[in-house]
């Protein structure tokens, strides 16, 4: 086996910072009917978020399918994000279970200037914690990048443990964690870690953002960041900056547009949500059944009815 490295560069030829708090989307990504992405649509996607005052962007994650993209498509995207999210950070979401496509588009995010990376477990097989590390060590070695760690347990099987996460601080540049997931509890052991690391904790729990913030968090990197930009910025304005404003009316309807699209799976609910909200969510890059079509349909038009109510159609 290859020997670890016990410390990273962090030289990076990137002249944009790593976001260090702020709302950033969580980027849904608009294919056409052969699978390739619709640049237009994307396009327009990003600079609605622009016009809401979203602090950055993560390419290429959950949200954004990147398990039904090859390795030519996804570098594809990074450079086609970049430059349309322009002048808006783009952290690269690298994750794969291959280890030579996480170290080549690590170097790929890189080489086009983007400011830091993101990895996730490798999935599918089960990893014990050591060999985690040697993952994440692998995957910023190769991208000699600013690194984000993205635990998100419920979808790759495998939770990044508080030790592992000390230990890659320990030995790799990096720059924070996103915690998504049930474990909501667990942002406290991991913000406390990241005060003596010297990184910082952005959330997946778009619709808890007060108690996200409350705990010190940095900010949250969500999916819902793409339907409803405007309520997210606030509530971090609000919370976070402490400027004047009432929390209450953005955070019950960012609670209520959650509970309407959690009745259908992720990452398509994400797809109703942005088609409520005025966008073109391309086709579906998965085979979706008659009765989740019809569920789709309905989330749409009850979305789509509250929003003109709140005039945020």
């Amino acid at each position: 086996m290859n020997s670890l490295p016990t410390a990273l560069a962090t030289s990076s030829p990137s002249a944009v910072a790593p976001p260090r708090e702020g709302i950033l989307a969580a980027l849904w990504l608009p294919t056409r009917a052969d699978g390739q992405l619709d640049r237009e649509a994307l396009g327009r996607h990003l600079a609605f978020l622009r016009h809401h005052g979203v602090h950055g962007i993560l390419a290429l994650g959950s949200t954004g399918e990147f398990p039904q993209f090859d390795l030519a498509e996804r570098k594809r995207i990074l450079e086609c994000v970049a430059e349309l999210a322009h002048p808006l950070p783009v952290i690269a979401n690298i994750s794969d279970i291959r280890p030579r496509a996480v170290a080549e588009l690590g170097r790929f995010a890189r080489q086009i200037g983007l400011p830091a990376i993101a990895i996730m477990p490798p999935g599918f097989f089960p990893s014990r914690q050591d060999d985690l590390l040697a993952h994440f060590l692998h995957a910023a070695d190769a991208a000699q990048l600013p690194t984000f760690l993205y635990n998100f347990p419920e979808l790759t099987g495998t939770r990044i443990d508080l030790p592992t996460v000390e230990a890659f601080a320990s030995r790799a540049p990096m720059a924070g964690i996103k915690q998504s997931g049930r474990e909501f509890t667990y942002h406290r052991d991991l913000i406390a870690l990241g005060a003596r690391h010297n990184f910082v904790v952005f959330s997946g729990a778009d619709t808890r953002l007060p108690e996200v913030f409350s705990l010190g968090a940095v900010g949250c990197i969500g999916g819902l960041v793409n339907i409803a930009p405007d309520l997210m910025v606030h509530l971090f304005n609000v919370c976070r900056r402490g400027q004047p404003g009432d929390i209450s009316p953005a955070f019950e309807r960012l609670r209520e547009i959650g509970e309407v699209i959690d009745r259908l799976t992720f990452p398509l609910n994400v797809a109703a949500g942005m088609e409520a909200r005025g966008f073109d969510p391309g086709e579906a890059k998965a085979v979706v059944s008659a009765s989740s079509h019809r569920l789709y349909q309905e989330l749409v038009a009850d979305l789509s009815s509250r929003l003109r109510a709140w005039d945020l159609d």
